[in-house]
């Protein structure tokens, strides 16, 4: 494998399945098969998920919720995605341990960095909740800040798209997609990656992004083969 160490960022909105809002135990389960076939391979992963689903603080604010009470509800539903993502994953016959950055002792631990980091030597997969524990901070910073702190080989972004493109591929049938680019050429060509603060973090630490179809199966292996699935964004 080519990756020893991932962290795999999905987005809330991924366990929505074909429904408009909550989460589908179909996707779920068929999202625990996926990262079941990597740590079957002794990949030891890390996992940070949104909470789109359920709710988002910046959604709440344009609509006269106070931006900050808004986080953190979008907070706890990364923690709600994290526990059902928890269950399918045990299910499927994992050790999991879900930290989150705000305490909540009866449902998960709080957030420390070298319990995370042992956890994963001894291939539990750990799944982050409650993004930084910051309002004003996505999921995707806390992908990011995460994953440098477990010293991840590359941040895993599973999208319901194949990778980057010059433009909406869903909107303009002729964007073109990139197999690689450099975190400068993103930044020129003005494309959408991750948030400004997360991607620039991940610049400035060089932990390279790649940007891929978490919907299609063996996706996820083959990215940990190092098999040009998606997009991948490096120095």
């Amino acid at each position: 494998m080519k990756y020893k160490r991932i962290l795999l960022k999905l987005s809330g909105e991924a366990l929505m399945g074909d429904r408009q809002y909550g989460i589908d135990p179909k996707r779920l389960a068929e999202y625990a098969q996926e990262i079941k076939q990597i740590h079957d391979k002794g990949v030891e992963i890390a996992i940070v998920i949104g909470g789109g689903n359920i709710f988002r603080g910046v959604a709440g604010a344009s609509n006269g919720m106070d931006r900050v009470q808004g986080d953190y509800m979008g907070m706890l539903a990364t923690v709600i995605n994290g526990m059902a993502l928890q269950g399918a994953l045990e299910e499927a016959g994992m050790q999991t341990r879900l930290q989150t950055a705000l305490k909540i002792e009866a449902i998960a631990e709080p957030y420390i960095k070298r319990r995370a980091t042992r956890h994963l030597e001894k291939g539990r997969i750990v799944i982050f909740g409650a993004g930084t524990g910051n309002p004003y901070f996505t999921t995707d910073t806390a992908a990011v800040l995460r994953g440098i702190e477990v010293g991840a080989d590359v941040i895993l972004k599973g999208t319901r798209v194949d990778g980057v493109y010059n433009a909406d591929p869903e909107k303009n049938p002729d964007a073109v997609k990139f197999d690689y680019i450099s975190f400068e050429d993103v930044l020129t060509k003005g494309l959408n990656v991750m948030d400004t603060t997360a991607f620039t973090l991940s610049q400035e630490n060089k932990l390279p992004i790649i940007v891929f179809d978490m919907n299609k199966d063996g996706n996820l292996l083959k990215v940990c083969e190092g098999k040009t699935i998606g997009t991948t964004v490096t120095i």
